[in-house]
């Protein structure tokens, strides 16, 4: 069921990970997405798997709950593998149908994409969207984008549209799963017939999710506006972050893995 999808879900916890300073969770995503964008090599590759694997168990986060992230972009991923193995001809031939020709070099491409997206997609969730709340997550963004204030940026204002945005992804997904189980009721078949037929039925889940994302909207607005919200400016915080000597030790420790990462590629 949709309900049973974790993505943007904040999964409860007590593990190093999930204690870690946020603004330390945010610059390790970004070293660790430019080694997911500049690995090419197998072994590589492998350490990379391996290494999440790893950050899973540090995490404790079971793994029904990672496929539960996982399994929604698979669909992206099957399609990315496919497009890429029948659009890059270059290499030696494996396999030629007519029009269809598959080749060494475009299967390596189409692997290598669909891997990246997965790790992309596997190592965010752990570090920051399932361990991490998102008051936590926007008070981080703010306190890194701090320094564009100077040229008159709107810092606060930007984080907390991200952090509305990452916190009504889940509601967005209970509001659909629960307009889908509405429509059965009334006879509505979203499993059966053509492609075309089924995609007619979700115009009945897409009317209704509009309108109720829209009613969302402004009752958060008007919510807001009853409590005053004018912006950052003066704003004080409850739990002010604190940057703690384990943060600084599992921080550099894991920096230092992505940093080893891009060596293994370059020396293989």
């Amino acid at each position: 069921m949709l309900k049973d999808i974790s993505i943007g879900r904040f999964y409860r916890g007590d593990s190093v990970i999930h204690k870690l300073d946020p603004r330390f969770k945010t610059i390790l995503f970004v070293l660790f997405m430019v080694a997911v964008f500049m690995l090419e090599n197998p072994y590589a590759i492998g350490c990379l798997i391996v290494f999440s694997i790893v950050l899973q168990i540090m995490a404790k986060i079971p793994p029904k709950v990672m496929w539960n992230t996982v399994k929604p972009i698979l669909p992206i991923v099957i399609l990315i593998f496919v497009l890429n193995a029948l659009t890059i001809r270059d290499g030696k031939e494996i396999f030629s149908w007519r029009r269809i020709l598959i080749t060494d070099t475009g299967l390596k491409s189409a692997t290598l994409m669909s891997l990246r997206l997965l790790m992309m997609i596997f190592i965010t969730s752990i570090i920051l969207t399932l361990t991490t709340t998102p008051l936590k997550l926007s008070e981080a963004l703010e306190k890194l984008f701090g320094p564009l204030k100077l040229i008159k940026f709107p810092v606060h204002e930007m984080a907390m549209m991200m952090s509305i945005a990452l916190r009504f992804i889940p509601t967005l997904i209970d509001e659909t799963d629960k307009i889908m189980k509405a429509q059965v009721s009334r006879g509505a078949d979203y499993d059966t017939g053509t492609v075309l037929k089924r995609l007619k039925g979700y115009v009945t889940v897409l009317v209704p999710l509009f309108v109720s994302s829209f009613r969302r909207a402004d009752e958060l607005s008007t919510a807001m506006d009853a409590r005053c919200y004018n912006g950052g400016e003066g704003r004080t915080k409850l739990h002010p972050l604190h940057i703690t000597l384990r943060d600084i030790i599992v921080f550099i420790i894991l920096s230092l893995c992505a940093v080893a990462l891009v060596v293994i590629e370059k020396a293989l």
